[in-house]
């Protein structure tokens, strides 16, 4: 099994590409990772302060 890094990828972002590079992480489905990103932000508590410090610690994907 090989194990990917987690960063923000280049390609395939919507906003800030939190949400793609979890998915490419955990090796799930980037939409479904954004629906329940939105549908958990919907819900009482930090989870948009969560989004934002990913959004500033996930470095971004390397170029290759």
């Amino acid at each position: 099994m090989t194990t990917t890094r987690l960063a923000r990828p280049r390609q395939g972002r919507i906003i800030a590409g939190v949400c793609a590079g979890l998915a490419r992480r955990f090796g799930w489905d980037p939409k479904v990772v954004r629906i329940v990103a939105v549908l958990s932000i919907l819900l009482p508590g930090p989870q948009f302060l969560a989004y934002i410090v990913l959004w500033i610690l996930m470095p971004n994907e390397d170029r290759y």
